[in-house]
């Protein structure tokens, strides 16, 4: 082979590697790239999709728990909620047979909601401090457990005092 035909023979290849190299740099990469990004595009829409789907058939259910949950708000009107969670602190404590000492409310307002928090002292034995609480926690009232404290009023443990912090949810459009 003459020298001339393997020089260029040699500057071919180059120009083939070189386009080679640059075709994939510049057009395959990217388009497999954006190919890729827009198939996890799709998988993410079609599980969107499914999401909505299955919250459409779930409607009649949704709206059910939601009006429920708005049924079980406190009252719009400040006395009769406090009225309301004086009364139900009162039976908890009555059935579970705990001494309560006192509940302290205290009102948060947004212009969408408003929020009691409430401090509620109560004493008696653990077996009674702990079926207040479950009392507490099982009536369907818009109230959430914020924090609890136990401690002990004597060394064997039998004399025990709670503080609970409660908050009940009033939401602003309810009628009063």
């Amino acid at each position: 082979m003459k020298t001339g035909n393997r020089q260029q023979l040699l500057v071919v290849a180059t120009i083939v590697v070189v386009a080679l190299f640059a075709g994939d740099k510049l057009v395959y990469s990217p388009l497999k790239s954006l190919w890729q990004a827009r198939a996890l595009e799709i998988k993410r829409l079609h599980g969107d999709i499914a999401r909505g789907l299955a919250t459409i058939k779930n409607e009649q259910t949704i709206h059910g728990n939601w009006d429920q949950m708005k049924r079980n708000t406190l009252p719009n009107n400040q006395s009769a909620a406090l009225e309301k969670i004086s009364k139900s602190f009162h039976d908890w404590a009555e059935e579970s047979g705990a001494s309560l000492n006192g509940v302290t409310p205290q009102w948060k307002e947004t212009d969408e909601y408003k929020t009691v928090v409430c401090r509620v002292d109560a004493s008696g034995t653990l077996w009674m401090l702990c079926r207040f609480i479950y009392d507490v926690e099982k009536d369907p009232m818009g109230l959430k457990l914020e924090s609890v404290d136990f401690s002990s009023r004597d060394n064997t443990g039998q004399k025990m005092t709670l503080g609970l912090q409660v908050s009940g949810l009033v939401l602003n459009s309810q009628e009063p």
